[in-house]
């Protein structure tokens, strides 16, 4: 009885108190998903925030898809706003068949011809369709040959060699599948290196739950999320590259994305170290190399003639982000793209001689007949 008659006098007190005008508690706001949750940091610290890098640098990782036929002048004028000294489309063949790729390549290259030739370079690709029939690993290396003497640079091999790309026979075509030996044979022969992009993040292939750190980015990007086993487990296909840079030792290797062991530089020191003719770039990566700037920074002073600057997609603006990282010693600034990185940056501050390398002169040594006229000493 005493409980129910305390329980009434409560209840009819916070009744009155109500009705006589006094503040109702605050109700919560409604719950912010990850999604949007995007605070504005308050630390106050001293900011260097770049558009130019401080030396002309060559972006080996770029990809153009109408260089074939589009006006250059203005891709030339934002490379000059950057201070890029040269860009190399890796897509120089586009995508389609192997008779639409030709045409692309040759009508790019008579683009570039009529601009800026010296600043404007092109690698080849190689179409996998029919892999598997009579004649066509002689007829792959011939072209390959042939785009080398009309002016690419090099090779880019996409990802979609171990993922999609199949064999006349429907099967799923191995990075190390012997019937290529010929082509990564044939790169050392001409002296051009192999730009080779293998898999994506290994997040992709784990679970999509509150542990996986590209959360936000599978949830964007529905696309990108793989099962364990689509099409095979993601240390298959790292495993299938490292057999092809075990294999051919006299060809030169530039693993696109760090290897994607941006996140694990111990890992990435290890292969380093056994396979010496394997280089990597930055594309894509650089929120990890920003979120550990001292790791970082001790792996480029300890690679500094194998790392070469990449950015993959073209979006100007993101370039201050890389420029920032690598030359700057600025703490917790944010990256470009929330769902790629939610973490900071801070910068690694990298002496001037290693600066160097990274942005040109490791492209100059690697790829073979750059202009090297444009960059100093």
């Amino acid at each position: 009885m005493i409980k129910q008659t305390t329980i009434f006098f409560l209840a009819t007190s916070i009744a009155i108190t109500s009705a006589c005008g006094q503040p109702k508690p605050t109700q919560p706001a409604e719950p912010l998903g990850f999604e949007e949750y995007d605070p504005v940091s308050t630390l106050k610290v001293p900011e260097h925030k770049l558009s130019r890098s401080k030396y002309p640098f060559i972006d080996v990782h770029n990809h153009q898809w109408n260089m074939d036929n589009a006006s250059l002048r203005p891709l030339l004028s934002q490379m000059d706003s950057l201070n890029m000294g040269i860009m190399i489309n890796l897509s120089g063949r586009g995508w389609g068949s192997v008779a639409e790729g030709t045409k692309f390549f040759d009508n790019s290259l008579a683009n570039i011809s009529k601009n800026d030739a010296k600043r404007l370079v092109l690698f080849t690709n190689i179409n996998f369709d029919d892999i598997g029939r009579k004649g066509w690993t002689e007829e792959a290396v011939s072209l390959l040959a042939a785009d080398v003497k009309k002016g690419a640079k090099g090779l880019k091999i996409y990802k979609s060699l171990g993922i999609n790309n199949k064999d006349d026979k429907g099967q799923r075509i191995q990075v190390d599948d012997p019937r290529l030996d010929p082509i990564w044979a044939k790169c050392g022969e001409l002296g051009i290196p192999v730009l080779i992009h293998t898999a994506d993040p290994k997040s992709f292939w784990d679970p999509m739950d509150r542990y996986n750190e590209r959360w936000l980015e599978l949830k964007l990007h529905g696309g990108r999320k793989r099962a364990a086993n689509d099409p095979v487990p993601w240390e298959k296909l790292i495993a299938e590259q490292h057999n092809v840079f075990r294999k051919h030792k006299k060809t030169t290797f530039i693993a696109a994305h760090m290897d994607w062991f941006p996140n694990d530089l111990t890992k990435l020191d290890s292969l380093m170290q056994v396979f010496p003719n394997m280089n990597v770039e930055i594309g894509a990566v650089i929120a990890e190399l920003g979120r550990q700037p001292k790791a970082s920074r001790t792996f480029f002073e300890k690679y500094q003639d194998r790392i070469l600057f990449g950015k993959d997609s073209w979006v100007p603006s993101e370039y201050a982000t890389y420029f920032r990282v690598l030359e700057t010693d600025d703490e917790y600034f944010p990256y470009h793209k929330k769902y790629h990185a939610f973490w900071r940056m801070y910068g690694m501050a990298l002496p001037d001689e290693v600066l160097k390398k990274v942005y040109y002169k490791n492209a100059l040594r690697l790829i073979p007949g750059l202009d090297k006229s444009q960059f100093p000493n």
